[in-house]
């Protein structure tokens, strides 16, 4: 029984890093599938819209059913809230995220997201979510995380190095490789130029899903009906979508949509990248907090790595293997100092516990001895005395 109990209580504190590393697995197979749909002449766009209808029909039942006695009600500050979240995440994030990755690589734009966990321990300090101690050990960690993630992260952008070629990516050149020196180059300054591009996007992608991740915990502080919350801000987002789409694009074939990659990729990232992943970073947010959920984007980039590679075959530069080092490191001392900080508040709430206990006890002590230390004649005078009737 005590083995059952103890099981348990395991799975139990384990629940919220299952979640977060699912989660990764599920963003990591976002980028492959979206990236190859973006490839083959998808409007980033659609996508978006597609991407959040597919979430609001999937969530819309879950939240009728499971919270129709429970949903509060929708007061212009909470609608005001959830319009912004969905113009942070399901528009501006997404948006620019998909042309970040249209002009780099899955990869690369899985690289420049682990910044989010320091973007998001910034504006955490900034609402007062977080402390900043700098004499505790805990408070020097997320600040040397903080630095050593941006500088890895700038160093994945601005620096490729050779590339290292492994068993299943070859070793002859590309077919469409140009044939002279200068041919190559141009092509070469081109593609920096759209890297460099790209890189911009991406960082105003994971500036505006940092963000959302802030406000959706000041949000849910209110609006407990987490479903409901979910199944709002992916139908504020497909509207907000629709009306940026027919303003941007002008090609009445682009909403064409069939039984094609298009459509898993729309339907995949609706379903478990917005749908789900927004109800289950919801929850766990809600007693981990914003910054241990976001740690765990480097092993979304070591997933999208292995998988870019053996599928797409990108090329993995010794200047991106450098940097998702840096970023690692920098990502785990956060993560490190987060995990510190809320031992040393569980102590303190123990400690300031124990005396409020202990002058209890000492308390009931006394009031047993003293009622030991009076004679029963004299207890029963006193009876009479405070009970004259």
């Amino acid at each position: 029984m005590g083995y059952l109990q103890s099981l348990g209580c395991l799975l139990q504190n384990a629940k919220p890093y299952i979640v977060v590393i699912s989660l990764q697995f599920g963003y990591a197979g976002m980028n492959i599938i979206s990236a190859i749909s973006l490839n083959h002449g998808m409007s980033h766009y659609v996508l978006v819209v597609y991407r959040h209808a597919f979430a609001t029909v999937v969530m819309a039942p879950f939240a009728l059913v499971f919270e129709r006695k429970m949903r509060p009600k929708i007061t212009l500050k909470i609608f005001a809230q959830l319009f912004v979240l969905a113009f942070l995440g399901p528009l501006i994030d997404q948006n620019f995220y998909y042309l970040g990755i249209k002009m780099t690589s899955p990869t690369f734009a899985c690289a420049i997201s682990n910044t989010l966990p320091s973007m998001t321990f910034i504006m955490a300090l900034l609402c007062r979510m977080e402390k900043l101690e700098l004499k505790s050990v805990r408070c020097q960690a997320k600040v040397f995380g903080t630095i050593v993630t941006m500088v890895g992260a700038m160093l994945m952008t601005f620096y490729k190095g050779s590339v290292i070629n492994f068993f299943w990516t070859g070793h002859g050149r590309h077919p469409n490789t140009p044939p002279t020196a200068d041919a190559a180059a141009a092509s070469n300054l081109h593609n920096d130029g759209k890297v460099i591009k790209g890189s911009i996007f991406l960082i105003i992608a994971t500036l505006a899903w940092a963000a959302f991740f802030i406000l959706q915990v000041i949000t849910m502080r209110k609006y407990t009906a987490h479903l409901s919350l979910t199944t709002m801000v992916c139908f504020l987002g497909t509207l907000q979508a629709i009306v940026v789409t027919l303003a941007m694009e002008h090609r009445p074939h682009a909403w064409a949509i069939g039984w094609d990659m298009n459509l898993l990729a729309a339907a995949y990232a609706g379903i478990v990248c917005s749908g789900l992943a927004y109800y289950l970073q919801g929850l766990v947010m809600k007693t981990k907090g914003p910054v241990f959920v976001t740690a765990f984007c480097p092993l979304g980039t070591v997933i999208v790595a292995f998988m870019g590679s053996l599928i797409m075959a990108e090329k993995i530069y010794v200047g991106g293997i450098i940097g998702a080092v840096l970023i690692a490191v920098g990502l785990y001392c956060v993560l490190w100092g987060k995990c510190k900080g809320v031992e040393d508040t569980a102590e303190a709430v123990k400690g300031e516990e124990l005396p409020v206990k202990n002058e209890a006890i000492e308390a009931t002590q006394k009031k047993e001895a003293l009622a030991l230390s009076i004679p029963p004649t004299m207890e029963k005078k006193l009876q009479h005395t405070n009970h004259p009737n």
